[in-house]
């Protein structure tokens, strides 16, 4: 059995230690908020917050994760007011969504642990892969939801 906090709620999955994160928390728990894209670990849409890191949950064995808090999209904010999901709404970046909440889940860590990232940090901290191209609209909203989280916009 392996314990940890999702979404600030203890869990204790019985699956087999090496089930990787992603799995137990779609099939197991039913957040299917987080997504698989690849399971390899290339595309950033299964991304979610780990003891305040982004980690990939498909590359993340749940015997790994014991005692962690993991927060996922449905637990980043359930009216959809965290300063990075009221950017994106605002910039209009959501195409057909799929990976968006692998990139709200990095950019929220990011704005965690920097305030005032610039074009370069922003890059650097979410390398999600899109089909639909957001990246420049993207930048604009994360560097929004900076200024929102800084109380500088409204």
């Amino acid at each position: 059995m392996t314990r940890f906090t999702v979404n600030n709620q203890p869990v204790e999955y019985k699956l087999d230690p090496q089930t990787p994160l992603l799995w137990a928390l779609r099939d197991a728990s039913n957040l299917t908020g987080t997504k698989y894209g690849c399971g390899t670990g290339d595309c950033g849409a299964c991304t979610v917050d780990v003891d305040g890191s982004a980690r990939l949950a498909c590359r993340e064995p749940i015997g790994g994760l014991e005692g962690t808090f993991i927060t996922t999209i449905e637990g980043l904010s359930s009216d959809r007011s965290h300063p990075v999901q009221e950017a994106l709404i605002a910039g209009n970046v959501p195409q057909c969504g799929y990976c968006i909440p692998g990139v709200v889940m990095a950019a929220s860590v990011l704005l965690r642990t920097n305030r005032n990232p610039s074009e370069d940090d922003i890059k650097a901290a979410i390398p999600n892969i899109c089909r639909c191209g957001i990246y420049p609209r993207l930048l604009d909203a994360i560097e929004l939801a900076a200024r929102i989280a800084r109380g500088e916009a409204p």
